[in-house]
């Protein structure tokens, strides 16, 4: 057996590339609103810097189609607000340059107030109609809109190219809008190729721009040398291009950049008013040469200025809960470090950590303690869903995610967008993924005797069946040992049958030529009574943070990671003959102290604590619950305790001076164990580090 510390590593490295390339994104929308008209190379830089606008529309449904367009309407919302502020932005402006006459409303609706805000207005009109086409379905969704993007490029790029009698046509659609980009031929086709999120590999994504590209630049070229174009933002090769470069963004996309991504929408909002700013301060000080009419300086001292008052814009930020202003989970980093290096020593030689973050990390929070984890050298981490491995993807969590329960077929573009490893928990199961004809990693399970998820490990032939599904690829197969909680009797005799039957499993695989890839049994208990069982992982879980099902008999060197707390609403005296709480159940006999705590039910904590036998730790003292707790709050006796007043924290579970309360309590009150206990402390309850 191995023993010894975990080998700590440095945080790992993420590439929020969406965020990053966003902010590019803008930073090309001022290049080419402080372009020179003057010659083909310029003009063409300004055709390649309008990649920058599908990009915001490809981002923008990404993240509307990742939740199937139900935040459409805050979307809108939050663009029709930012459209109005900067249509009042740009009033001084437009009266100045004397735009405000009787054409002023029609462009405010559909082509923008100013010359950059185009956008928005035709963002608020073709995501509606985006989310129309798309509850047709993708392909006939895409299809629609690409044949609407076809018609837009004959009343821009392709424009001179009409026949006599299509022009007409176009003719009534400038009435409305002055470009096709600003209405309905635009804006749906980006937004659902966004939506798609179509995902290719790195290398046939990376082939598809380096191809798409030069075919963008000779369409471009040609149509220009033709005098064809009635503009330039419309052109056949951008769908593809912007497909394949979004598909390789979203390939080493890891993380989040929050600042960069708030920082776009200002900097976009503002810089036509820098432009002005900047050429009013060159004519003051003499400078108008070095800061106007040199491009790339006027370029860069436009960007620095927009960086600059966007970054003030931003500096004071929205309100935001306080986490412990209610009731909240407390995380112990330096506990959870100790764990993780005790649990490391107990390691066979070759094994390493796969930690449970199934039902939010048994109530601790996934993605607070999956990150940690990654901090401390952690690379396998398993889930029970895949919408829980895909909320650890979508935070930066790297490393292999395996998913041990069930997922559904429909569900298989979740798993690869999200590079999860997918167990297949029966035979049938995997025909089902091998049915859907996209390559999947998955870990084969095998029933050893438990008789809840797996194949049989006696039907070997059906086992040896699932390596030749094409589709799947095996990357490991594992069991779950049932009785391993004790060492001794009937539970011993069991794990050690269970063992066995696993490693015949194994040596009928490789007597026929399948390699087995990483194969697991070992759990918290199966770790820390049958280390010598082996295997690649071992998939601790309440072990972990520091508890175990049941109160242990020694200790283990282990310590709970997780503390929960709540404040004192107000303290009220009850006068003798009076009820606290529902029902009736507590008439104070003699005058007592109540402390309103700002937790109930609906936030974990089980309503069989009720009338006395639940207790919280105040100032150091035990408080007993009094009355039934109830949906949001828990009322205590504080007649012993002193001093206690509103906003005092109060520790349910954790320590307060000498005094503990731990899960166990809470578990043996309540009759059950502590992993039902903590896997119930609902999402209201804030996580934080300490």
């Amino acid at each position: 057996m191995r023993t010894g510390k975990a080998r700590l590593v440095p945080p790992p490295k993420t590439f929020p590339a969406l965020d990053d390339f966003r902010l590019l994104a803008v930073v090309l929308v001022v290049a080419n609103h402080t372009r020179s008209d003057e010659g083909q190379l310029l003009w063409l830089l300004t055709v390649l810097r309008r990649a920058a606008v599908p990009y915001f529309l490809m981002s923008s449904g990404y993240f509307l189609g990742r939740d199937q367009w139900r935040s459409l309407g805050r979307f809108l919302k939050k663009t029709a607000l930012l459209y109005g502020a900067g249509v009042l932005l740009y009033l001084p402006l437009n009266g100045y340059a004397g735009r405000l006459g009787p054409d002023f409303l029609r462009q405010a609706l559909f082509d923008g107030s100013f010359y950059h805000l185009w956008y928005l207005p035709a963002l608020l009109l073709g995501a509606p109609a985006a989310w129309l086409l798309s509850r047709l379905g993708q392909k006939p969704a895409l299809c629609i809109a690409g044949v609407l993007y076809l018609i837009g490029l004959g009343g821009d790029s392709y424009y001179g190219l009409l026949p006599q009698g299509l022009t007409c046509f176009y003719d009534g659609v400038f009435r409305v809008f002055t470009y096709t980009r600003n209405g309905l031929f635009y804006v749906p086709l980006f937004l659902l190729l966004g939506a798609a999120g179509i995902t290719l590999s790195r290398r046939v994504s990376l082939a598809g721009v380096l191809i798409s590209l030069p075919l963008l630049v000779s369409e471009a070229l040609l149509l220009h040398g033709a005098g064809v174009q009635r503009h330039d933002s419309m052109y056949l090769c951008f769908p593809p291009l912007m497909t394949f470069l979004f598909s390789l963004l979203l390939n080493v996309n890891q993380g989040q950049r929050q600042k960069l991504r708030r920082l776009a929408a200002p900097v976009y909002l503002l810089h036509p008013w820098c432009i002005v700013l900047v050429r009013r301060g060159a004519e003051a000080l003499g400078l108008t040469a070095l800061l106007v009419e040199n491009t790339f300086v006027h370029f860069l001292a436009v960007l620095a200025l927009s960086l600059l008052l966007s970054r003030l814009l931003l500096q004071a930020p929205p309100p935001r809960p306080c986490p412990t202003g209610r009731a909240w989970v407390e995380l112990d980093r330096a506990a959870l470090r100790q764990n993780v290096e005790q649990l490391s020593s107990l390691l066979p030689e070759g094994c390493a950590l796969m930690p449970a973050m199934k039902a939010n990390a048994y109530g601790h929070g996934a993605v607070l303690a999956a990150r940690e984890l990654n901090r401390l050298g952690v690379r396998a981490f398993c889930v029970a869903a895949a919408s829980e491995g895909a909320e650890l993807r979508r935070h930066g969590v790297r490393g292999e995610i395996l998913v041990l329960g069930y997922t559904h077929p429909e569900e298989v573009p979740l798993l690869r967008r999200y590079r999860l490893t997918q167990t297949a928990v029966g035979a049938d199961h995997a025909r089902q993924l091998n049915a859907c004809g996209k390559k999947l990693r998955v870990h084969l399970k095998i029933d050893t005797g438990m008789h809840r998820l797996g194949i049989p490990a006696e039907q070997k032939a059906e086992i040896a069946r699932m390596f030749r599904l094409k589709n799947l690829e095996i990357r490991g197969i594992f069991t779950h040992l049932s009785a391993c909680e004790t060492r001794g009797g009937a539970e011993e005799a069991f794990t050690r049958a269970q063992a066995a039957a696993f490693r015949e499993v194994l040596c009928d695989l490789h007597k026929q030529g399948y390699p087995c890839g990483r194969t697991h049994l070992l759990s918290s208990y199966g770790l820390l009574n049958y280390p010598e069982l082996g295997g690649a992982y071992a998939r601790v879980g309440i072990a972990l943070y520091g508890v175990l099902s049941r109160r242990p008999e020694s200790d283990l060197g282990l310590r709970p990671v997780l503390s929960v707390k709540a404040r004192v609403a107000l303290v009220r005296e009850l006068r003798p003959g009076e009820a606290a709480g529902y029902g009736l159940e507590n008439t104070a006999e003699q005058s007592r102290n109540i402390a309103v705590l700002t937790i109930g039910y609906a936030d974990g904590l089980p309503r069989s604590l009720s009338c006395g036998r639940g207790r919280v730790l105040l100032r150091g003292k035990e408080a007993p619950v009094v009355g039934r707790i109830c949906m949001d709050q828990t009322l205590v006796d504080v007649t012993e305790i002193p001093g206690v007043r509103s906003g005092d924290a109060a520790v349910i579970i954790g320590r307060s001076g000498q005094r503990e309360i731990s899960v166990y309590d809470w578990a043996e009150a309540s009759k059950t164990i502590t992993n039902e206990v903590l896997s119930r402390l609902g999402p209201r309850l804030v996580r934080v580090m300490v």
